[in-house]
């Protein structure tokens, strides 16, 4: 099984919320392979929907309490009342992270995602360390990401 967390802006725009669906529809794709990111709009919204709409499952870990505020492409959802706290969660959670670009929060789960080790794979979000491998695309940054597990033998 095959755990990639996608991370990005809750603030929906159409050229960021067509690049975070592409990557959804790519995990969507890998058999197995579970999509965790925050539940809610934007970044988050689109690549549920992408692997949604590929036949993939998704995971939302939620900032607040109530299950019913995942966006609609959330197979579980797991309100977690943390706020943003959760986002150690969703990094935790993941095998690898996949940073579509992003504001102050996704700032903060690349910054954890690092300091435990974690790959990060950025399409136009922070760069603040070379650590950060980029991609052009969902496609490669989700061929990264499978490579990487495969690597690591998850």
């Amino acid at each position: 099984m095959m755990i990639i967390g996608v991370i990005g802006t809750g603030e929906s725009h159409p050229v960021t919320d067509r690049v975070a669906e592409e990557v959804g529809r790519e995990i969507g794709r890998l058999p197995g392979a579970v999509l965790v990111n925050g539940g809610l709009g934007g970044v988050m919204e689109a690549s549920a929907r992408g692997a949604k709409r590929a036949g993939g499952i998704t995971v939302g870990i939620l900032p607040g309490y109530r299950p019913e505020d995942a966006n609609p492409y959330i197979d579980i959802p797991l309100p977690t009342g943390m706020g943003e706290m959760r986002n150690f969660l969703i990094v935790r959670a993941s095998q690898v992270l996949i940073a579509v670009g992003g504001g102050f929060g996704t700032l903060s789960e690349i910054a954890i995602a690092l300091k435990m080790g974690k790959k990060v794979i950025g399409i136009d979000t922070w760069k603040v360390s070379d650590e950060i491998d980029t991609a052009r695309d969902g496609k490669e940054a989700v061929e990264k990401a499978v490579r990487y597990i495969e690597r690591k033998g998850f």
